[in-house]
């Protein structure tokens, strides 16, 4: 399942170099990992519901080409891997010429979120996978 964000930059999002701040394309990312969860019906509720909370442990971030005030961005989330408790989400940003911007790869891990420990990705979330 692949879940796409429509975002436009903003001003407060530009550096003094008078493009895209690197710390703020981790937001936009952010941005795309969430709505990629509301899409396949996993929002924050429902992990809480079963006792698990999804912890980012790794992002590898490939900034391609700099983004502008105005500029539109379309942010890409799908899965790419899956482990034992871990799992791996491939993202990417496009600009509005369909220039690829910047991509990533970002690893999670399940945990319980009373254990505060490591466990078995959940069955709901490992069938995107599949």
């Amino acid at each position: 399942m692949e879940a796409s964000l429509e975002i436009i930059v903003r001003s407060t999002e530009i550096d003094v170099n008078g493009h895209v701040n690197n710390a703020k394309y981790l937001e936009y990312l952010e941005w795309g990992r969430e709505e990629w969860y509301e899409q396949a019906q996993l929002p924050y509720d429902k992990f809480l519901e079963m006792n698990i909370q999804t912890v980012t442990v790794n992002i590898n971030v490939n900034y391609r080409k700099e983004c502008l005030q105005n500029d539109r961005l379309t942010i890409t989330t799908r899965p790419e891997k899956i482990g034992r408790t871990s799992y791996v989400l491939k993202q990417e940003i496009h600009n509005q010429r369909g220039e690829l911007v910047a991509d990533a790869l970002v690893t999670s891990v399940a945990m319980d979120s009373k254990e505060r420990t490591s466990r078995p990705v959940p069955n709901e979330l490992a069938a995107l996978f599949s």
